[in-house]
């Protein structure tokens, strides 16, 4: 995959991650509250819940905001890849704690650990940062003529 190929498919990924942070949330942990959300009796509605759908939400328009330009907010990128990782490892370990919660890996755990896959994948870095942030400048330097 060249690295033109690979910037696309991060804003790609970077929309479609950013209008589930935003959107789909909320209505997962109300429609699959087995793997999305955490209290019972009260899925979707509890305080905890609602702050995550806030902070997510917060996210989600943060990263369509980076879809735009993916390499001007590689630190947002990278923070939502490593946070990814430890929130999804820690309720991976929650999981096992009892309570019912071993439907959350087959829910919000593994969806954390693909979404930073996606990301981490996608992002450039080393060479290809390098590489990408000329192909980024040269197509902004070949405005129209």
């Amino acid at each position: 995959m060249n690295d033109a190929r690979r910037l696309a498919c991060l804003r790609i990924v970077l929309v479609v991650v950013g209008l589930i942070a935003l959107f789909g949330l909320y209505p997962l942990m109300r429609l699959w509250p087995s793997g999305w959300a955490w209290e019972s009796g009260h899925e979707g509605r509890s305080e905890y819940a609602l702050m995550i759908v806030g902070i997510y939400a917060t996210l989600g328009v943060f990263l369509l905001i980076a879809s735009r330009e993916p390499l001007k907010h590689l630190s947002l990128i990278w923070f939502t890849v490593w946070s990814s990782v430890v929130h999804g490892a820690i309720m991976a370990v929650q999981s096992f704690g009892g309570g019912g919660h071993l439907g959350h890996l087959a829910g919000d755990v593994p969806a954390l650990f693909i979404v930073a896959a996606a990301l981490a994948i996608f992002t450039p870095r080393g060479d290809a940062l390098r590489r990408a942030r000329e192909l980024s400048s040269d197509s902004r330097d070949a405005g129209p003529e």
